[in-house]
């Protein structure tokens, strides 16, 4: 996401958010992406650049608007046109990736874990800007944020995992209904879509933050394996790199099709990409 030259104005978060303090180190560690909280009876902001979360699940005019972006940037960027299909998964990446992170990473760095329906988050995708409204979260016994207005305790880890599965689903199902006839994929591989999207927003962030390998464990426990809605698990494997080093990869669940637009260039997670290829491309990236 790009940055302006005058970004919008950051507003404080309201007293007593459980969330705040995650939420500062995913932008210290990514400015890429800013979160605006907003109290209960706090409206999200409209107009400007922004959307609903509720607006692009509804597959109307705000998601023409925002996949028109994804299609021009395409041509800008790659000097020719991308599918309507492939245009639209890109428009869904471009959203869920941000969003993803604001439930993983309160649950990874704080174990809470918030509720955020689709009436309750809002977009400016060319400020890298997201509002959101928490009035609900689940944490664990003992957490002091427990005592605080909407918190809703669980009995243990599974417990919470199962929250942060059922956070992202609540979410992220409207906007897979509004997206999906425009990606033309079934259920099974637009929930593979979301699986990759909690798992490689984490997994990027875990390694931001110094915690790449504890993020690649608890997205393993988070996601072992086929788990409704979710078709597939983490994915997670370890490849031989120079020196005998160890080098993690996964395979992706899902796909995101830009080989169409550039058949010689592949995600290094895409099942078509070779581990051999993987390895040249982790040793260079370590240097």
């Amino acid at each position: 996401m790009s940055s302006p030259a005058v970004p919008l104005p950051s507003a404080p978060s309201p007293a007593g958010s459980p969330v705040a303090r995650a939420y500062g180190r995913l932008t210290a560690a990514y400015p890429g992406l800013r979160i605006r909280e907003h109290g209960a009876s706090e409206p999200l902001p409209r107009g400007a650049g922004w959307v609903g979360a509720h607006e692009l699940a509804a597959g109307g005019e705000a998601l023409d608007a925002h996949l028109a972006w994804d299609a021009a940037q395409v041509v800008r960027d790659y000097g020719r046109p991308a599918r309507p299909d492939v245009v639209a998964g890109f428009g869904l990446h471009r959203y869920a990736w941000p969003f993803c992170l604001l439930i993983t990473v309160p649950w990874f760095l704080e174990r809470r874990v918030p509720r955020l329906p689709v009436d309750r988050v809002a977009f400016h995708r060319t400020e890298g800007l997201m509002a959101v409204r928490v009035e609900e979260f689940a944490c664990l016994p003992g957490d002091p944020a427990a005592a605080l207005p909407g918190a809703r305790t669980v009995a243990g880890e599974a417990e919470l995992r199962e929250e942060v599965r059922q956070a992202v689903a609540g979410h992220l199902g409207p906007l897979l209904e509004g997206f999906g006839p425009r990606m033309r994929r079934g259920s099974r591989a637009l929930w593979a879509t979301a699986t990759d999207e909690v798992v490689e927003g984490l997994w990027y962030l875990g390694g931001l933050l110094g915690e790449e390998r504890r993020a690649v464990r608890e997205l393993q426990l988070l996601l072992p394996g086929a788990l409704a809605p979710y078709p597939g698990g983490a994915r997670f494997r370890t490849l031989a790199g120079p020196g005998g080093t160890e080098l993690t990869t996964r395979d992706r669940a899902g796909c995101c099709f830009f080989y169409t637009v550039r058949p010689d260039d592949t995600c290094t997670t895409c099942p078509r990409t070779r581990d051999a290829e993987r390895v040249a491309r982790l040793a260079a990236a370590a240097g």
